[in-house]
Protein backbone atom coordinates (compact mmCIF):
# COMPACT_ATOMS: atom_id res chain seq x y z
CA UNK A 1 0.00 0.00 0.00
CA UNK A 2 1.18 3.44 -1.13
CA UNK A 3 2.85 5.46 1.71
CA UNK A 4 1.42 9.49 2.35
CA UNK A 5 2.44 12.28 4.62
CA UNK A 6 -0.57 13.36 6.37
CA UNK A 7 1.13 16.15 8.87
CA UNK A 8 4.32 17.99 8.63
CA UNK A 9 5.22 20.68 11.57
CA UNK A 10 8.55 22.03 12.08
CA UNK A 11 10.15 24.14 15.05
CA UNK A 12 13.59 25.83 15.71
CA UNK A 13 15.08 27.11 19.00
CA UNK A 14 13.58 30.24 20.68
CA UNK A 15 16.55 32.60 20.44
CA UNK A 16 17.98 33.53 16.49
CA UNK A 17 20.90 35.75 15.29
CA UNK A 18 21.17 37.82 11.74
CA UNK A 19 24.20 36.50 10.08
CA UNK A 20 26.21 39.69 10.25
CA UNK A 21 25.97 39.41 14.28
CA UNK A 22 27.05 35.88 14.24
CA UNK A 23 30.20 37.08 11.93
CA UNK A 24 30.68 39.58 14.88
CA UNK A 25 30.71 37.01 17.08
CA UNK A 26 32.81 34.36 15.15
CA UNK A 27 35.48 36.52 13.28
CA UNK A 28 36.89 37.13 17.66
CA UNK A 29 37.90 33.28 17.67
CA UNK A 30 39.01 32.59 14.42
CA UNK A 31 40.79 35.72 13.40
CA UNK A 32 44.32 37.06 14.31
CA UNK A 33 45.08 39.48 11.10
CA UNK A 34 42.97 42.39 9.28
CA UNK A 35 43.41 40.05 6.02
CA UNK A 36 42.15 36.84 7.86
CA UNK A 37 39.01 39.26 9.17
CA UNK A 38 38.48 40.30 5.85
CA UNK A 39 38.45 37.29 4.16
CA UNK A 40 36.05 35.57 7.19
CA UNK A 41 33.50 38.04 6.79
CA UNK A 42 33.48 37.68 3.24
CA UNK A 43 32.61 33.77 3.16
CA UNK A 44 30.06 34.42 6.00
CA UNK A 45 28.25 37.43 3.51
CA UNK A 46 28.46 34.90 0.43
CA UNK A 47 26.79 32.25 2.58
CA UNK A 48 23.19 32.90 1.45
CA UNK A 49 22.01 32.85 5.02
CA UNK A 50 20.32 35.67 6.42
CA UNK A 51 19.28 34.42 10.19
CA UNK A 52 19.32 31.20 12.01
CA UNK A 53 18.45 29.72 15.06
CA UNK A 54 20.30 28.27 17.58
CA UNK A 55 20.22 26.44 20.60
CA UNK A 56 24.12 28.22 22.19
CA UNK A 57 22.37 31.77 21.70
CA UNK A 58 21.52 33.23 25.27
CA UNK A 59 18.93 35.96 24.04
CA UNK A 60 18.09 37.53 20.51
CA UNK A 61 18.70 40.85 21.08
CA UNK A 62 21.29 43.25 22.76
CA UNK A 63 24.77 43.47 23.02
CA UNK A 64 26.65 40.88 21.06
CA UNK A 65 29.15 40.28 24.37
CA UNK A 66 27.88 36.90 26.27
CA UNK A 67 25.20 36.19 23.38
CA UNK A 68 27.07 32.87 23.17
CA UNK A 69 28.05 32.11 26.41
CA UNK A 70 28.79 28.36 25.39
CA UNK A 71 32.11 28.37 23.62
CA UNK A 72 33.51 30.88 26.34
CA UNK A 73 35.97 30.92 27.98
CA UNK A 74 37.49 27.97 26.25
CA UNK A 75 36.20 25.50 23.59
CA UNK A 76 33.65 22.94 25.36
CA UNK A 77 34.60 19.40 25.18
CA UNK A 78 32.46 17.21 23.10
CA UNK A 79 31.22 16.00 26.41
CA UNK A 80 30.06 19.44 27.00
CA UNK A 81 28.20 19.38 23.67
CA UNK A 82 26.30 16.10 24.06
CA UNK A 83 25.06 16.94 27.27
CA UNK A 84 23.91 20.46 25.41
CA UNK A 85 22.11 17.64 23.10
CA UNK A 86 20.79 16.04 26.01
CA UNK A 87 19.29 18.97 27.67
CA UNK A 88 17.40 20.58 24.34
CA UNK A 89 16.63 17.89 21.66
CA UNK A 90 13.87 16.51 23.25
CA UNK A 91 12.04 19.54 23.94
CA UNK A 92 12.65 20.37 19.70
CA UNK A 93 11.05 17.34 19.06
CA UNK A 94 8.73 17.33 21.15
CA UNK A 95 7.78 21.30 19.54
CA UNK A 96 7.56 19.86 16.41
CA UNK A 97 5.68 16.60 16.50
CA UNK A 98 2.94 17.81 18.48
CA UNK A 99 1.32 19.77 15.84
CA UNK A 100 2.33 17.23 12.79
CA UNK A 101 -0.03 14.75 14.86
CA UNK A 102 -2.06 17.07 15.03
CA UNK A 103 -2.35 18.36 11.34
CA UNK A 104 -2.31 14.76 10.46
CA UNK A 105 -5.71 13.86 12.87
CA UNK A 106 -3.81 10.92 14.80
CA UNK A 107 -4.12 10.02 18.27
CA UNK A 108 -1.27 9.77 19.85
CA UNK A 109 -2.31 5.92 20.88
CA UNK A 110 -2.86 5.20 16.92
CA UNK A 111 1.11 5.57 16.08
CA UNK A 112 2.87 2.12 15.63
CA UNK A 113 6.43 3.21 14.72
CA UNK A 114 8.46 6.21 15.79
CA UNK A 115 11.53 6.91 13.19
CA UNK A 116 14.31 9.59 14.60
CA UNK A 117 16.92 10.78 12.32
CA UNK A 118 19.92 12.72 13.69
CA UNK A 119 23.31 13.18 13.00
CA UNK A 120 24.66 16.26 15.18
CA UNK A 121 23.85 14.46 18.84
CA UNK A 122 24.11 11.13 20.38
CA UNK A 123 22.62 9.65 23.69
CA UNK A 124 20.49 7.32 25.29
CA UNK A 125 17.65 6.76 26.28
CA UNK A 126 17.54 9.45 22.91
CA UNK A 127 14.63 11.96 22.01
CA UNK A 128 12.12 9.08 20.88
CA UNK A 129 11.72 8.25 24.53
CA UNK A 130 11.08 12.37 25.09
CA UNK A 131 8.52 11.94 22.52
CA UNK A 132 6.63 8.72 23.81
CA UNK A 133 7.19 10.17 27.16
CA UNK A 134 5.43 13.56 26.30
CA UNK A 135 2.73 12.51 23.94
CA UNK A 136 1.70 9.79 26.10
CA UNK A 137 2.45 6.93 22.82
CA UNK A 138 2.44 3.30 23.22
CA UNK A 139 5.22 2.11 25.52
CA UNK A 140 5.47 -0.73 22.72
CA UNK A 141 5.52 1.64 19.90
CA UNK A 142 8.26 0.15 17.75
CA UNK A 143 11.28 2.77 17.70
CA UNK A 144 14.01 2.53 15.05
CA UNK A 145 17.39 5.54 14.58
CA UNK A 146 18.63 6.60 11.54
CA UNK A 147 22.15 8.34 12.62
CA UNK A 148 25.21 10.14 11.75
CA UNK A 149 23.85 10.15 7.38
CA UNK A 150 23.95 13.88 7.50
CA UNK A 151 22.00 16.38 5.23
CA UNK A 152 20.44 13.73 3.34
CA UNK A 153 19.05 11.83 6.78
CA UNK A 154 15.63 12.66 6.49
CA UNK A 155 15.05 10.87 3.33
CA UNK A 156 16.52 8.05 4.69
CA UNK A 157 14.22 7.82 7.74
CA UNK A 158 11.17 8.60 5.08
CA UNK A 159 12.85 5.43 3.18
CA UNK A 160 12.33 3.17 6.58
CA UNK A 161 8.88 4.42 7.35
CA UNK A 162 7.45 3.65 3.93
CA UNK A 163 8.52 0.30 4.16
CA UNK A 164 7.14 0.31 7.67
CA UNK A 165 3.39 1.38 6.01
CA UNK A 166 3.82 -0.63 2.62
CA UNK A 167 4.59 -3.61 5.06
CA UNK A 168 1.76 -3.15 7.54
CA UNK A 169 -1.64 -1.48 6.59
CA UNK A 170 -2.14 -0.53 9.86
CA UNK A 171 0.89 1.54 10.66
CA UNK A 172 1.30 4.87 11.90
CA UNK A 173 4.99 6.49 11.48
CA UNK A 174 5.73 9.14 13.43
CA UNK A 175 8.96 10.01 11.25
CA UNK A 176 11.37 13.33 13.59
CA UNK A 177 14.34 14.81 12.90
CA UNK A 178 16.51 16.59 15.16
CA UNK A 179 19.73 18.76 14.58
CA UNK A 180 21.91 21.40 16.55
CA UNK A 181 24.58 21.99 14.43
CA UNK A 182 25.88 25.10 16.34
CA UNK A 183 26.69 22.57 19.37
CA UNK A 184 30.00 21.95 16.53
CA UNK A 185 30.92 25.20 15.77
CA UNK A 186 34.77 24.65 15.31
CA UNK A 187 36.59 28.35 15.79
CA UNK A 188 39.57 28.37 14.69
CA UNK A 189 41.86 29.56 11.21
CA UNK A 190 40.23 26.55 8.85
CA UNK A 191 38.81 27.26 5.88
CA UNK A 192 36.11 24.45 5.75
CA UNK A 193 35.42 25.25 9.30
CA UNK A 194 34.62 28.44 8.52
CA UNK A 195 32.03 27.45 5.45
CA UNK A 196 30.26 25.04 8.06
CA UNK A 197 30.15 27.70 10.37
CA UNK A 198 28.76 30.08 8.54
CA UNK A 199 26.20 27.82 6.68
CA UNK A 200 24.87 25.44 9.64
CA UNK A 201 21.95 26.01 12.24
CA UNK A 202 19.55 24.43 14.47
CA UNK A 203 16.28 22.97 13.74
CA UNK A 204 13.70 19.87 14.25
CA UNK A 205 10.48 18.48 11.98
CA UNK A 206 8.23 15.78 12.31
CA UNK A 207 6.21 13.95 9.47
CA UNK A 208 3.02 11.35 9.89
CA UNK A 209 3.50 8.51 7.39
CA UNK A 210 0.37 6.78 6.85
CA UNK A 211 -1.11 4.61 4.07
CA UNK A 212 -2.69 5.96 1.25
CA UNK A 213 -5.01 7.35 1.10
CA UNK A 214 -4.45 10.31 3.93
CA UNK A 215 -7.70 12.09 5.83
CA UNK A 216 -5.98 15.41 5.85
CA UNK A 217 -6.45 17.55 2.76
CA UNK A 218 -2.96 18.41 0.38
CA UNK A 219 -1.25 15.26 1.84
CA UNK A 220 1.70 14.21 -0.31
CA UNK A 221 1.45 11.00 -1.98
CA UNK A 222 5.73 8.58 -1.91
CA UNK A 223 5.64 7.14 -4.94
CA UNK A 224 9.51 6.50 -5.21
CA UNK A 225 12.84 6.93 -3.69
CA UNK A 226 16.19 6.44 -4.70
CA UNK A 227 20.43 6.77 -3.95
CA UNK A 228 22.83 6.82 -5.51
CA UNK A 229 27.03 7.14 -4.37
CA UNK A 230 29.21 9.18 -6.21
CA UNK A 231 32.53 7.63 -7.41
CA UNK A 232 36.11 9.12 -6.20
CA UNK A 233 34.42 11.31 -3.63
CA UNK A 234 34.44 10.01 0.19
CA UNK A 235 36.58 13.21 1.10
CA UNK A 236 34.65 15.73 -0.50
CA UNK A 237 32.13 15.46 2.57
CA UNK A 238 32.80 14.06 6.07
CA UNK A 239 31.18 14.21 9.23
CA UNK A 240 33.50 13.10 12.36
CA UNK A 241 33.76 13.16 15.56
CA UNK A 242 36.58 14.91 17.80
CA UNK A 243 37.71 16.00 21.32
CA UNK A 244 35.69 18.71 20.83
CA UNK A 245 32.72 18.23 18.90
CA UNK A 246 32.08 17.02 15.80
CA UNK A 247 34.05 18.41 12.72
CA UNK A 248 33.08 19.02 9.01
CA UNK A 249 35.26 18.50 5.64
CA UNK A 250 33.08 20.16 2.88
CA UNK A 251 35.65 20.04 0.30
CA UNK A 252 35.20 23.06 -2.93
CA UNK A 253 35.10 19.95 -4.81
CA UNK A 254 31.47 19.18 -4.12
CA UNK A 255 29.56 22.01 -6.44
CA UNK A 256 31.96 20.68 -9.29
CA UNK A 257 31.41 16.67 -8.48
CA UNK A 258 27.13 17.58 -8.40
CA UNK A 259 27.42 19.36 -11.40
CA UNK A 260 29.00 16.82 -13.33
CA UNK A 261 27.77 13.73 -11.57
CA UNK A 262 24.01 13.69 -10.45
CA UNK A 263 22.38 14.85 -13.67
CA UNK A 264 23.25 11.16 -15.72
CA UNK A 265 21.86 9.55 -12.46
CA UNK A 266 18.65 11.50 -12.03
CA UNK A 267 17.66 12.10 -15.72
CA UNK A 268 17.45 7.96 -15.42
CA UNK A 269 16.21 7.83 -12.19
CA UNK A 270 13.13 10.01 -13.37
CA UNK A 271 12.80 7.90 -16.64
CA UNK A 272 12.15 5.09 -14.64
CA UNK A 273 9.03 6.92 -13.06
CA UNK A 274 7.62 7.98 -16.27
CA UNK A 275 9.17 11.42 -15.90
CA UNK A 276 11.57 14.20 -16.99
CA UNK A 277 12.87 17.18 -15.62
CA UNK A 278 10.75 18.67 -17.38
CA UNK A 279 7.75 17.33 -16.15
CA UNK A 280 8.40 17.50 -12.09
CA UNK A 281 6.27 20.52 -10.75
CA UNK A 282 8.71 21.45 -8.39
CA UNK A 283 11.61 20.91 -6.61
CA UNK A 284 12.52 20.87 -2.99
CA UNK A 285 16.28 20.54 -3.01
CA UNK A 286 18.37 20.34 0.07
CA UNK A 287 19.91 24.04 0.59
CA UNK A 288 23.61 22.22 1.60
CA UNK A 289 24.52 25.88 0.41
CA UNK A 290 24.33 28.60 -2.41
CA UNK A 291 27.06 26.98 -4.88
CA UNK A 292 25.43 24.02 -4.39
CA UNK A 293 22.24 24.79 -5.15
CA UNK A 294 23.28 26.55 -8.35
CA UNK A 295 25.29 23.84 -9.80
CA UNK A 296 22.53 21.35 -9.07
CA UNK A 297 20.26 24.09 -11.05
CA UNK A 298 22.91 24.82 -13.63
CA UNK A 299 23.58 20.84 -14.04
CA UNK A 300 19.67 19.81 -14.43
CA UNK A 301 18.68 22.90 -16.08
CA UNK A 302 16.38 24.55 -13.31
CA UNK A 303 16.16 28.26 -13.68
CA UNK A 304 16.82 30.16 -9.61
CA UNK A 305 12.62 30.27 -9.79
CA UNK A 306 12.74 26.66 -9.41
CA UNK A 307 14.85 26.66 -6.17
CA UNK A 308 13.76 29.65 -4.73
CA UNK A 309 12.12 27.91 -1.51
CA UNK A 310 15.40 26.28 -0.87
CA UNK A 311 17.04 29.32 -0.95
CA UNK A 312 14.33 31.22 0.81
CA UNK A 313 14.72 28.46 4.16
CA UNK A 314 18.58 28.91 3.67
CA UNK A 315 18.50 32.20 4.10
CA UNK A 316 15.50 32.43 6.82
CA UNK A 317 17.20 29.36 8.99
CA UNK A 318 20.78 28.48 7.70
CA UNK A 319 21.47 24.64 6.82
CA UNK A 320 19.64 22.89 10.03
CA UNK A 321 21.26 19.22 8.04
CA UNK A 322 18.40 17.02 7.89
CA UNK A 323 15.17 18.46 9.03
CA UNK A 324 15.95 21.18 6.58
CA UNK A 325 13.98 19.17 3.60
CA UNK A 326 10.90 19.15 5.72
CA UNK A 327 10.86 22.71 5.91
CA UNK A 328 10.79 23.56 2.06
CA UNK A 329 8.34 20.78 1.47
CA UNK A 330 6.20 22.08 3.90
CA UNK A 331 6.31 25.68 2.15
CA UNK A 332 5.51 24.45 -1.51
CA UNK A 333 3.08 22.45 0.30
CA UNK A 334 1.44 25.46 1.88
CA UNK A 335 1.75 27.64 -1.17
CA UNK A 336 -0.03 24.50 -3.48
CA UNK A 337 3.18 24.04 -5.42
CA UNK A 338 2.72 21.84 -8.65
CA UNK A 339 3.11 18.15 -8.29
CA UNK A 340 5.01 15.95 -8.80
CA UNK A 341 7.65 17.42 -6.47
CA UNK A 342 10.91 16.04 -6.31
CA UNK A 343 13.01 16.05 -2.95
CA UNK A 344 17.14 15.77 -3.34
CA UNK A 345 19.68 16.17 -0.50
CA UNK A 346 23.21 15.16 -0.41
CA UNK A 347 25.53 13.60 2.59
CA UNK A 348 28.87 12.27 3.37
CA UNK A 349 29.67 9.98 0.80
CA UNK A 350 29.68 11.85 -1.53
CA UNK A 351 25.86 10.41 -1.64
CA UNK A 352 22.37 11.58 -2.83
CA UNK A 353 19.10 10.47 -1.97
CA UNK A 354 15.60 11.41 -3.55
CA UNK A 355 12.08 10.95 -3.02
CA UNK A 356 9.54 11.74 -5.21
CA UNK A 357 5.75 12.85 -4.31
CA UNK A 358 2.21 13.45 -6.12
Amino acid sequence: MPASIAGIATAVPPHRIAQTDAAEIAKHYSCTTAAQERLFLGLYRRSGVETRHSVVLDRSDGDLDGRQAFYSPSPPTTRDRMAKYAEQAGGLAVAASGPALGEAGVAPERVTHVVTVSCSGFHAPGFDVALIQHHGLPAAVARTHVGFMGCQGLLNGLRVARAFVEADPSACVLLCAVELCSLHHQYDWDADQIVANALFADGAAALVVLPWPARSDGAYRLRATGSTLIDDSQDAMTWRIGDHGFTMTLSPRVPHLIGRHVRPWLVDWLTRQGLTVATVGSWAVHPGGPRILSSFGEAVGLDRSALEPSYRVLAEFGNMSSPTIAFILDRLRQARAPRPCVALAFGPGLAAEVALFD
